[in-house]
């Protein structure tokens, strides 16, 4: 997920799905047990933990700006790397269970930088593994350039650019019907009148009909995801700070494993940004999946698991097209 700002630069945030579409509630079969912490900060930040094992622990670092980590549970594949390590995810600040935020508390790169190290030092762990997907992958390289000692192993997965305005999407390209809707919409919207709520809505629903490869998969993220909520505010604050920066000079620094994939039909972040990054690190290991979209770990969970277990194992990592 990962949405530029809402408008219409979309792109990395993804998830609200198909409410207008669906009034079925989230259903996962992921038994979630998660608790808060209140961070240095002061923000307080909902995570959840789960899974065995001695291997370093896994944090993923969900996409949005905006969204909160439920996502990600639409596949199983998490549950099945956790046979083997924890895993660790959580609800960036002002999204889900961690609450709005407070009075004067702001919202920005540095703020989410350190909510994830504090979240890591609550936990106790020196060397964790960093995965981030979409927004998130921007949040993880940017984490790994400022405390590149608590990194063991980073996955950059359908990741926005290390510079925010470099990202390309292909919507307007492969779905030109469905964008001009999404900007008939944002008119709507911006004119904040009381069919306001619902125009972003429905932008929220059309933006995510357009994130898969297989019609099916939409239709059973979108079943799985009714009555999610986008933090549209959450989103504004972070597009309005990480526009500042550009990691291209950070990313070339790392001295650890890194994995970059893709999905083949990412239309949300086109293939070419994780070639980019990929090529921008020294002896990072490039990885398509040949049938996914924005998600491969929903798309093609058994080959994603495969993948992470040998990356983060140390493994040869197969190649997943």
């Amino acid at each position: 997920m990962s949405r530029l700002p809402y408008c219409r630069l979309a792109g990395l945030a993804f998830l609200v799905a198909f409410a207008i579409c669906f009034a079925a509630p989230r259903s996962f079969a992921h038994d979630e047990h998660g608790t808060t912490f209140n961070a240095s900060s002061g923000a307080t930040i909902y995570y959840e933990v789960f899974g065995s094992g001695d291997a370093t622990p896994l944090f993923v670092a969900n996409g949005g700006p905006g969204f909160d980590h439920q996502y990600l549970h639409v596949s199983d594949a998490w549950d099945t790397l956790a046979q083997n390590r924890k895993i660790v995810m959580w609800d960036q600040r002002g999204t889900g269970q961690s609450g709005p935020l407070k009075p004067g508390e702001t919202c920005t790169l540095a703020d989410q930088i350190n909510d994830l190290d504090a979240l890591r030092a609550h936990l106790g762990y020196d060397k964790i593994d960093l995965l981030g997907h979409s927004w998130g992958g921007f949040l993880a390289m940017a984490y790994a350039a400022r405390f590149p000692q608590h990194i063991e192993r980073l996955v950059i997965l359908d990741s926005a650019a290390p510079k925010w305005s470099d990202t390309l999407f292909l919507f307007h390209d492969v779905f030109p019907d469905v964008t001009a809707q999404e900007d008939a919409n944002t008119f709507t919207a911006d004119l904040n009148e009381k069919d306001s709520a619902a125009a972003r809505d429905t932008n929220t629903a059309l933006y995510e009909s357009m994130l898969f490869y297989a019609p099916e998969h939409r239709d059973e993220f979108a079943r799985k995801m009714a009555n999610d909520e986008e933090y549209y505010n959450i989103n504004r604050l972070v597009n309005e700070d990480v526009r500042r920066f550009d990691l291209n000079p950070e990313i070339a620094k790392y001295r650890f494993p890194v994995l970059v994939g893709c999905g083949r039909f990412d239309m949300n972040v086109a293939p070419l940004i994780a070639w980019n990054i990929h090529k921008a690190i020294p002896g990072s290991r490039f990885v398509v999946f040949s049938k996914s979209g924005h998600m491969p770990f929903f798309e093609e969970p058994d080959k994603f698991v495969a993948v992470m277990n040998a990356f983060l194992s140390g493994a040869p990592v197969p190649d997943a097209q």
